[in-house]
């Protein structure tokens, strides 16, 4: 698998660049036989569009054509192709960018490939993380017939509690919008009525695949397991985790995403204020794709020692 995919058992591979004709990505390792909700996937990328005045004002249709692994909205068992069209599309926003763009992709990519895309993000921008709901709304699908439930939601902006002090956190949004900047945050995310046992010992424990699985985010810089600022606390005031030696319990998983303010502020082009409000569907969508692709694994080794037994 290239560095393009995620997962291993049930993974992801993404395609396309931000201002090229489409994204997409191939689903392998679903099941067959899953009847997949298109409603639920419509719904999902819905959420990922922006949905206030601090999103990006770049709109697109997000409709999701599938192209292989389904019959009837049932899973075949061979690969899920599927593309997105993108169609708001403004390359000549970009036609007069001659240097790199500060704290942007621009330049590390020309380091490693000595050409990058003319306009937009391409490989970095979060356009491609449209294909990730896709792929976050199939597993979600999967999971299901576990009793499965991932839920996030945003915990602070801006250094604000968003839950205990929401008015000050968006008064703090409309500066930053009537000034033409941007501010990052803090998202939170619970796994719930998780089986137990999923993860594998040392390289693949189920929090090395979350930590991953989040920080390959765009704007992801942080991750944090179970309770806040758990490094500055005592032994003793430490609570039970759902992950305990890098396997599930079967007990809730809950996990912080630390967000940086998106980097476009100085750019001309579109952007977020404040991306989290966007970002939730997503973490959730990576959450899913880590989960179900350890559960395959899990049931891919239960056989074999049966097998051998």
């Amino acid at each position: 698998m290239g560095a393009n995919t995620f997962g291993n058992e049930f993974a992801l591979t993404t395609f396309g660049e931000s201002h090229g004709r489409a994204v997409g990505g191939i689903i392998d390792g679903c099941p067959a036989g899953l009847v997949i909700d298109m409603g639920f996937v419509k719904s999902e990328m819905a959420r990922r569009k922006t949905q206030n005045k601090y999103g990006t004002q770049r709109i697109e249709d997000d409709e999701v054509v599938f192209l292989s692994g389904l019959e009837e909205n049932i899973t075949l068992g061979t690969p899920i192709g599927f593309l997105i069209e993108n169609k708001d599309i403004r390359k000549d926003d970009y036609a007069d960018l001659k240097t790199p763009r500060l704290n942007h992709a621009d330049y590390s990519y020309f380091l490693k490939y000595g050409i990058n895309a003319s306009s937009g993000g391409g490989r970095a921008s979060a356009r491609e993380t449209a294909a990730r709901v896709v792929g976050g709304s199939v597993a979600k699908i999967f999971l299901r017939q576990f009793g499965i439930t991932i839920h996030a939601n945003i915990a602070t902006i801006g250094g604000i509690d968003y839950r205990q002090s929401k008015q000050e956190a968006e008064q703090l949004l409309e500066e930053i919008r009537q000034t033409g900047d941007s501010i990052g945050g803090r998202v939170s995310c619970r796994i719930e009525n998780c089986i137990g046992g999923l993860g594998e010992p040392v390289f693949d424990k189920f929090s090395a695949i979350l930590a991953h699985a989040m920080l390959s985010i765009p704007s992801a810089k942080l991750f944090e397991m179970g309770q806040s600022n758990v490094s500055y606390i005592k032994g003793s005031e430490l609570k039970p985790q759902g992950i305990q030696g890098g396997i599930s319990t079967g007990d809730l998983i809950e996990f912080s995403v630390g967000f940086k303010p998106v980097s476009s502020v100085r750019c001309k082009g579109r952007h977020d204020v404040c991306q989290l409000f966007r970002v939730l569907v997503i973490v959730e969508a990576m959450a899913a794709l880590a989960t179900a692709d350890l559960i395959k694994r899990n049931q891919i080794n239960t056989n074999l020692n049966a097998t051998l037994l």
